[in-house]
């Protein structure tokens, strides 16, 4: 299981939401790329970039913070918040990013998500962010009528490789993943998933990895010294390598 450092970028910051509220952030660090320096340096092999102002305006916003960050590390990157149109998705892989992360158009714009599967392949995510196990959008600021479950079977009918599954509730709270809800997303013949939210202890790690999940993206824990990210990489490896 790969353990995944998120970087929340908000003007040009690295910050942290609690529960998706931007009323209720903390700025960590003025220098993102400072900081994804130090995650690279500590082990990472994968970053989580999370463009919070694009997510909102719809549009990417941070975009010279994500360049500096792709410029300044060897590790594959992934973003999300506001890809929503094709050009975005294509900017965005040129800013030298890895996977890019679609959300809030993968229920609005099915169509323009199956041609970029088949564009893109897997470099296409799907991000399914849910509260009460319906979806959110927009920012998280929506709550849409779809199941989580549902939009995950409808993404893997048009070929979705990859999706990063994120309990709202949970995240930023410290209060421990939605294992019962990543446990319905997991198919033998399914896309690959990727917890994200709520993962405060290396005992959380050690249960994702053995449920089964393909990765894990750490934001608070991380911040706030209560996961060292070195730890957390030896917990799955060793998880792992016992499977």
């Amino acid at each position: 299981m790969e353990i995944i450092p998120a970087i929340d970028l908000k003007d040009g910051r690295c910050v942290r939401l609690y529960q998706g509220d931007f009323a209720q952030m903390t700025v960590y660090a003025d220098d993102p790329v400072a900081v994804a320096r130090s995650w690279q340096a500590q082990g990472a092999t994968r970053l989580h970039l999370v463009d919070l102002d694009g997510a909102r305006a719809g549009r990417p916003q941070n975009v010279d913070a994500v360049l500096a960050i792709t410029q300044a590390v060897q590790i594959p990157v992934q973003l999300g918040g506001g890809l929503r149109r094709e050009e975005d998705v294509e900017a965005a892989l040129a800013l030298g990013v890895e996977r890019v992360i679609i959300g809030t158009a993968a229920i609005a714009e099915t169509e323009l998500v199956a041609r970029l599967l088949h564009r893109f392949g897997e470099q296409i995510v799907i991000g399914i962010d849910a509260r009460n196990g319906m979806v959110a959008t927009d920012g998280w600021t929506v709550t849409s009528t779809v199941a989580a479950t549902m939009l995950a079977a409808q993404m893997a009918a048009l070929g979705a490789r990859r999706i990063i599954y994120t309990d709202i509730s949970r995240d930023g709270a410290l209060s421990g993943p939605n294992f019962t809800a990543l446990a319905e997303l997991i198919r033998a013949d399914g896309p690959a998933i990727i917890a994200s939210g709520g993962i405060a202890t290396l005992d959380h790690v050690r249960r994702l990895a053995q449920l089964g999940v393909e990765g894990a993206i750490i934001g608070k824990a991380l911040y706030v010294g209560a996961i060292s990210l070195p730890e957390a990489l030896a917990v799955a490896q060793t998880v792992t390598s016992q499977s």
